[in-house]
Formats: C-alpha cells, sequence, structure tokens
C-alpha cells in the first residue's frame, strides 16, 4: 500500500522580531521618547500654557511672568537640559517611528488607526511650531530675558498678522491634543492603566485635561489679538510698575 508522503513544512520567511523588554536598543529608545513626552515636555508645555494665561491680565502680568522664569538659577542650562534637548529628542525619534509605522485609514478606518495618523500628524504640526516660535521670541527681535516687558508687545506684533493666528491657534489645539493623547499612550504602554475599562475611564480624563489645556492656549492668544490692550508698549515704564492702579478713583 502506498503511502502518503509528508508534505514538505511551508518556508516562513522571517518578519520583525516582536519588541520585548530587555531586548535591543529599541526598546529603551521608545520608552525614553514615551518618558520625555511626560516628563520634561509635558511638565514644560503645563508651565508655559500658565505663564502665558498671565497675558489676560494684561502686559505688566504677563512681563513679571516672563521676567520671573529668566530670573531662576542656571536658567540657560534648565532651558538646554531640560526643553530643547528633550524636545528635539522626542521630535527626531517621533519622526523616526512614523517613518517606521504603517497605517492604512482607508481599508482600516479603525478609531486606533485613525489616532495613530492623528498623532503623528499632530506632533509634526507641533515640533514645526515650536521651532519656529522659539526662533522669533527667543533668537531674533528684541532679546526677552533682558527685557522682559517687552514680551507682552512682541508676541503681539507677531499676531498682528492675521495668518499668524490662524498658525497660532491650529498649533495650540494640535499641541494640546498631541499631549492630552500622549499621556493616554502613556499610561498604556507603562503598565498604569492595565484594563480596557480603565484605559477608556483615564481616556475620558485625558480628553477632558486637552480641552481644557486648549481653552486656556487659546484665551491667551485671545488676550493678545482681542483688543482689550492694543499697540502695548515695547516695555513697561517702571512708573507703571510701582505706581498704584488709578490712584483717586481718577479714570485716565
Amino acid at each position: 500500500m502506498a503511502t502518503v508522503q509528508p508534505s514538505a513544512a511551508p518556508t516562513v520567511r522571517r518578519g520583525v522580531q516582536p519588541l520585548r523588554a530587555g531586548q535591543g536598543t529599541s526598546f529603551i529608545w521608545r520608552k525614553l521618547h514615551s518618558l520625555l513626552g511626560v516628563i520634561p515636555i509635558g511638565a514644560f508645555l503645563l508651565e508655559h500654557l500658565l505663564s502665558n494665561f498671565e497675558a489676560l491680565k494684561g502686559p505688566a502680568a504677563y512681563g513679571a511672568q516672563v521676567k520671573f522664569l529668566n530670573s531662576l538659577p542656571l536658567v540657560r542650562v534648565l532651558e538646554w537640559v531640560f526643553i530643547f534637548l528633550p524636545i528635539l529628542y522626542h521630535a527626531l525619534y517621533g519622526v523616526y517611528i512614523w517613518l517606521r509605522g504603517k497605517s492604512n485609514i482607508v481599508y482600516y478606518p479603525w478609531a486606533g488607526n485613525w489616532m495613530y495618523v492623528a498623532q503623528r500628524y499632530t506632533g509634526l504640526i507641533a515640533f514645526a511650531y515650536i521651532l519656529q516660535h522659539v526662533i522669533r521670541q527667543r533668537f531674533m527681535g528684541v532679546s526677552l530675558p533682558e527685557h522682559p516687558y517687552a514680551a507682552f508687545a512682541k508676541v503681539q506684533h507677531e499676531l498682528s498678522n492675521p495668518w499668524m493666528v490662524a498658525v497660532y491657534a491650529i498649533a495650540m489645539i494640535a499641541i494640546c491634543w498631541h499631549f492630552a493623547y500622549g499621556i493616554w499612550l502613556f499610561a498604556a504602554k507603562w503598565g498604569i492603566t492595565p484594563g480596557e475599562t480603565a484605559r477608556k475611564r483615564f481616556g475620558y480624563a485625558c480628553a477632558a485635561l486637552g480641552i481644557v489645556l486648549a481653552v486656556m492656549g487659546l484665551a491667551s492668544i485671545w488676550a493678545l489679538v482681542g483688543g482689550k490692550y492694543p499697540n502695548a508698549s515695547d516695555d513697561v515704564p517702571v512708573s507703571y510698575l510701582t505706581a498704584p492702579a488709578n490712584p483717586g478713583g481718577v479714570s485716565v
């Protein structure tokens, strides 16, 4: 009786090894990328939004906040170590992850796929905006560390262009969305929110945080362009800072 010869085992093409803890350097770089997005970049974003919120109180309050930040000990070292370099690494490695990743929202229009694409594009918008913003406000024109009370007028002059107002508004929404969803991803990847229910509940909290931050950012922009403080001075006079507001109840 003829016997059936066992068929040859199919050849399986070797693919990419799964990412596991302790194997290779990609795990470390990705963890570092995720961590820097929350600490210190996320902490800096919160501080920056709170500082900008002082614009609602007027040029003097806004300038005082800029002066306080620039008077911190070793402020230039802190600026590079905890702001510029982390943002640069987070942005460049994020682009690297994007180029290696795959998404197809046409054939697989799942929520997770849309989130993946949105996170990448908002990150790109955020990096482009931060780059131009730092160059314009930190390294061009009047030096704010030496003239902090010129900060309100400097930003106001930039926002005198309606196109820049649109850029600021779009970038603000993109940055807040990117940060809020980034916190959700951080908690999921680091095992802080195990289980579908925990991730869903935390997602609502992150969404609420993103909305609050975006509203604060847009309110700060409105304070600069809304007309309450038109044509702010390039530098607030010392007499204005020391004199009592509206002395004797006389309007000026």
